[in-house]
């Protein structure tokens, strides 16, 4: 059993996948920084200077005790979260558009295929079997 686990493991496709997988976790942090550390500041400075994950509405107030402790927390509902995950969606989405395209760009284009050879057109054949049937 265990020299089956080991040849399915080093198979192609399995090593394949764990270098894929790795990638992406790698190449998610990269576009995560981007967006949160280089793109979120100029879209809050460009929004007046708004941080939208601070916007909310709220439902109930947190109640706190005597003690500054508090004893039930706030509800609200946390929509500039949720407009954040919409700008950082569209933005992610847009480099890796961007990122796409130039890989794209990169690839050689496939080879023109050579048009088959063009055989005789219908009427050709036609004459070809009138012919024949001539002959007998």
């Amino acid at each position: 059993m265990l020299k089956e686990f080991k040849n399915f493991i080093m198979t192609g496709n399995v090593i394949d996948l764990s270098v894929a997988v790795l990638l992406a976790g790698a190449m998610g942090m990269v576009v995560n920084g981007f967006v949160t550390d280089i793109m979120m500041p100029i879209v809050g400075h460009f929004s007046g200077g708004i941080d939208f994950a601070d916007m909310k509405i709220v439902l109930s107030e947190a109640i706190v005790g005597a003690d500054g402790e508090v004893t039930k927390p706030e509800n609200a509902i946390m929509y500039g979260k949720w407009v954040n995950a919409i700008i950082n969606l569209v933005i992610v989405g847009f480099v890796l558009f961007v990122i796409v395209k130039a890989y794209n760009k990169t690839k050689t284009p496939p080879a023109p295929k050579e048009d088959a050879p063009k055989g005789p057109t219908t009427e050709e054949l036609l004459m070809q079997i009138r012919d024949e049937l001539k002959k007998k």
